[in-house]
């Protein structure tokens, strides 16, 4: 019987995987602490940022752009509406599709929550110069892209 070669150690300090996870955790923990005091929560927060890019958007392409199952995001939206944040609005083409509109309130959160999450963002990069900041990000972007699904 042939042994196989046993495996390199891979230490949780020199994983890429635990480390970006560790940040993403942080960073949601930080953000959450900032936007609560606005009665934001963190769906609700993916949410707005892509109906302030893109307002009026199905209700399921709204989870895909967030990589929310649909049952979670139709939760989240339910507290969106009560908080007076959105509108829902039914298709005249296809009653199937429901499209989400910000309302004043909700294109208002805009200009509380994103300072909010600069500043978050600049604490975990706050002894970084600028060019450390974008190849940073680059990178991580890198990174992604080659573990994206490829389309041949």
């Amino acid at each position: 019987m042939t042994r196989r070669p046993r495996a390199a150690p891979l230490p949780f300090d020199e994983s890429l995987g635990y480390q970006v996870r560790e940040l993403n955790r942080a960073i949601q923990r930080n953000l959450q602490a900032r936007i609560q005091p606005h009665g934001a929560t963190l769906g609700a927060w993916y949410f707005l940022r892509v109906l302030w890019e893109r307002d009026g958007v199905t209700q399921r392409e709204l989870a895909q752009r967030t990589g929310m199952q649909e049952p979670t995001a139709v939760i989240a939206l339910r507290g969106m509406e009560a908080a007076g944040w959105i509108r829902r609005e039914p298709s005249t083409e296809d009653r199937r599709k429901v499209a989400i509109h910000l309302t004043p309130s909700g294109r208002a959160l805009r200009e509380k929550l994103l300072p909010e999450a600069h500043a978050v963002l600049d604490e975990a990069m706050r002894d970084m110069s600028g060019e450390e900041r974008a190849t940073l990000v680059a990178l991580l972007r890198r990174a992604r892209a080659n573990l994206a699904p490829h389309t041949d």
